[in-house]
């Protein structure tokens, strides 16, 4: 489970990061990052009903970016990168996907930034 810390749930803090921050897609996420003056980044999740009309399979995805997110977070050594407020944006097409391949995107996008 992802720490608290490391979790963005106010409206606002989505607000100015979809208002404020940069773009990168990768593969089917889009990734909408905000450097913060935090020790720790923080990440936010959107799934929304393009993805499934069906709420059990759009929390299932979010469920599963969560756990890819705390997996990449765990196996990284060093952060050196500035501390950001990250919301994760998923594409139609992802609820189709294995976790194995939702964590390799994640984690290559960590290794990014």
């Amino acid at each position: 489970m992802l720490p608290k810390t490391n979790r963005l749930t106010k409206k606002k803090d989505f607000d100015s990061v979809f208002k404020k921050g940069k773009s990168i897609k990768v593969d089917f996420l889009i990734f909408k990052i905000l450097k913060n003056d935090l020790k720790e980044s923080r990440f936010g999740f959107v799934v929304s009903k393009t993805i499934s009309k069906k709420a059990v399979i759009r929390n299932k995805v979010k469920r599963r970016l969560r756990e890819a997110v705390f997996k990449g977070l765990k196996n990284q050594v060093t952060n050196t990168a500035k501390p950001s407020d990250i919301v994760i944006i998923t594409l139609p097409g992802i609820e189709k996907r294995e976790f194995l391949q939702l964590q390799e995107v994640v984690d290559k996008f960590l290794n990014k930034i």
